[in-house]
């Protein structure tokens, strides 16, 4: 079994020690390894992300989900940041650490019950998730935040399952499009490419995100 695909049955061992243990049900699952578990995207990611849902005393719940997890592992990090309660993981069994993010922040949000899976692993986890419209939001503000390739794989990804584009004035439109054009043959072949399942590295490398700007030029009008 290579790296990303021991580093999945990883996460999803770890999500399932956190449901038993009730540590999840005050969050949200969401991000790029939400995708993959509970949607079946086809690309890697190797951290998992998650959003308070509730308000409670955040560094009693950050005793216990270390309290929980060193049990079983080693905690390399374990910080409350001001955004953000981060922990880092690492178990002989895998070769990757595993981090995992909560946002302190708490938003209105759209999530739903869904079910965590890999066909690498014989564990299944339900839990609450982002639904694919929410995602979609905070996929296009990370895009025009911090302009990841990856990021716009996934925006992609959510375009060929049917999930719109948030509202976009011509302006945002335009500036995503011009962050699209940063992107070297270098992000396609290595930084995406490295993490993308079979012929999907190819697709990428030739076509580039030829869907996303269709809907992007659409937004500013067919310009």
């Amino acid at each position: 079994m290579d790296t990303f695909k021991q580093h999945e049955v990883f996460e999803i061992e770890v999500l399932d020690r956190m449901h038993r243990s009730g540590v999840l049900e005050p969050l949200i699952f969401g991000g790029g390894t939400m995708l993959r578990l509970c949607h079946e995207m086809p690309r890697y990611s190797v951290d998992m992300d998650f959003w308070f849902i509730k308000t409670l005393d955040e560094e009693a719940y950050a005793r216990q989900i270390q309290e929980l997890l060193k049990t079983n592992y080693e905690i390399t990090d374990a910080q409350l940041k001001h955004y953000t309660l981060v922990l880092e993981l690492r178990s002989p069994l895998y070769q990757r650490r595993l981090k995992i993010e909560i946002r302190r922040n708490i938003q209105d949000c759209d999530y739903q019950q869904k079910i965590a899976f890999s066909r690498f692993s014989t564990r299944q986890v339900v839990l609450k998730a982002h639904t694919l419209e929410q995602t979609m939001k905070n996929k296009v503000a990370a895009f025009q935040e911090r302009t990841e390739v990856r990021d716009g794989f996934d925006i992609e990804f959510l375009l060929r399952k049917g999930i719109e584009l948030p509202p976009l004035d011509g302006d945002s439109a335009k500036k995503m499009q011009t962050r699209l054009h940063r992107f070297k043959d270098r992000d396609f072949k290595v930084v995406l490419g490295s993490i993308l399942e079979g012929d999907l590295r190819t697709y990428y490398i030739s076509h580039g995100f030829e869907l996303l700007e269709e809907r992007l030029r659409t937004a500013m009008g067919g310009a």
